[in-house]
C-alpha cells in the first residue's frame, strides 16, 4: 500500500508591493497550474494596501475585505483561514501553520471557510475582527490567507498532499496605555586576529534584543568596538520588527579593530514604535561589553625588533670593548718598550 502524507507549504507575503502576493501550484490532479493572489480590498477590488492595520477598543468589531484573484483557466475553490501571526528569526512575517492552535488575534477573526473563484476572475471576501472585552492593550498580530491543496511525491516516492497558501497580515492595536520598551541581553564578544601585524582584526558582537513592551517596535542601532562603528540592520539586511514579547538574536561584525590588549565595545539600540502616528518616544538602550585582544603578531614583531636592536647594541658594546682592550694593550706595550729603552 502506498503511504500518503500531508505536507504544508506555507508562504505569506507582506512586501510593500501588494501585486507580489501571488502563488503558483498544481491542482490535486496534477494537471493544471493554479495561480492566485490575496490582497486587502475595498468593496470592489484590491485597494493598494500591503496589509491591514486597525485600532480597536476592547469589545469593538471591525469589518475588512480581501480580494482573492484567480489568474488560472479553471474555477478554483480556495480555503480561507486566519491564525496568529509572528515574525521569523529572519525578520519575515508568517502565520501559524494549519493544525497549530491560535491563542491571540488569530481567534478574533471571523471569515467564511471557503470561496470559489471563476477562471480569470476575483472575489471579495469579508472578514470581521472582534476584540475580546479582556484583551490587553497593545499590538496583536494575525494573518489571513487563501489556500489550495495539491498532490505531489516525496523523495521516497510516496504520495503527499501539499497545502499552498498566500495571504497578508492583520495587525490590531487594542487601545489603552501604550508602554513601548526594549532591553538588550546576553551580550558576547569575540575577536578574530589578523596575523598580518600591519592589519587590524575583526570583532564580532552578538546579543539578544527583547521587546519588553506592548507595542510593535522597529529596532535599529549600532555597535562600536575599539573606535570602529557599524550600524544595523545593514543595507543588505531586512528590518528588525519585533512584536510584544519577541526576542531576536543579532550578530554584528565590526572590521578594522586594532588589538590593544582589551577592546571595549558599546551596543546601542534605538527602538521606534511601528504604526504610531503619535510618535510615542522610546528611550535608546546602551550596554557596554569588551574582550581581551592580545596583539600577538605585533608583539612578535616587537620582540624581533628588540632582539635586532639588542643584537646591534651588544655588537657595538663588544666592538668598543675590543677596541678598548687593543688600546690598553698598545699602551702597555709602549710603556714596556720605553722602560726597556731607558734601562739600556
Amino acid at each position: 500500500m502506498r503511504r500518503f502524507a500531508w505536507i504544508l507549504l506555507f508562504g505569506i507575503l507582506f512586501a510593500s508591493a501588494p501585486s507580489l502576493a501571488a502563488a503558483d501550484t498544481e491542482d490535486s490532479s496534477g494537471n493544471d497550474t493554479i495561480t492566485w493572489s490575496v490582497r486587502p480590498a475595498n468593496d470592489e477590488a484590491a485597494d493598494g494596501r500591503s496589509w491591514v492595520e486597525q485600532t480597536l477598543e476592547p469589545g469593538e468589531s471591525a469589518t475588512e475585505r480581501m480580494e482573492v484573484q484567480n489568474f488560472g483557466d479553471q474555477d478554483v475553490t480556495f480555503t480561507i483561514s486566519a491564525a496568529d501571526g509572528y515574525f521569523r528569526d529572519n525578520g519575515r512575517f508568517a502565520m501559524l501553520e494549519t493544525g497549530e492552535q491560535s491563542v491571540d488575534a488569530g481567534t478574533w477573526i471571523d471569515v467564511q471557510d471557503e470561496v470559489t473563484v471563476a477562471a480569470g476572475d476575483s472575489e471579495i471576501v469579508e472578514f470581521t475582527t472582534t476584540v475580546p472585552d479582556n484583551a490587553t492593550p497593545g499590538d496583536h498580530a494575525a494573518g489571513i490567507a487563501a489556500s489550495v491543496l495539491s498532490q505531489g511525491v516525496d523523495e521516497s516516492g510516496a504520495a503527499v498532499g501539499v497545502e499552498s497558501r498566500i495571504g497578508f497580515r492583520v495587525m490590531t492595536r487594542v487601545t489603552g496605555e501604550m508602554d513601548p520598551a526594549a532591553v538588550i541581553e546576553s551580550v558576547t564578544m569575540n575577536y578574530e586576529m589578523s596575523w598580518n601585524p600591519l592589519s587590524p582584526g575583526d570583532a564580532e558582537v552578538s546579543f539578544d534584543v527583547e521587546n519588553a513592551g506592548n507595542t510593535r517596535l522597529m529596532v535599529t542601532g549600532s555597535v562600536d568596538a575599539g573606535g570602529a562603528t557599524v550600524s544595523f540592520p545593514g543595507a543588505d539586511q531586512i528590518d528588525q520588527e519585533l512584536l510584544p514579547g519577541d526576542r531576536r538574536a543579532i550578530t554584528v561584525r565590526v572590521e578594522n579593530v586594532w588589538p590593544l590588549f582589551f577592546v571595549p565595545a558599546e551596543v546601542e539600540i534605538t527602538p521606534a514604535v511601528v504604526g504610531d502616528g503619535e510618535g510615542t518616544p522610546v528611550d535608546a538602550v546602551r550596554v557596554d561589553a569588551g574582550t581581551w585582544a592580545i596583539p600577538i603578531p605585533q608583539l612578535i614583531v616587537l620582540a624581533g625588533l628588540v632582539l635586532i636592536v639588542g643584537s646591534i647594541a651588544w655588537g657595538r658594546i663588544r666592538a668598543k670593548r675590543r677596541l678598548a682592550a687593543l688600546l690598553a694593550a698598545a699602551r702597555d706595550e709602549g710603556r714596556r718598550e720605553v722602560a726597556e729603552g731607558g734601562g739600556a
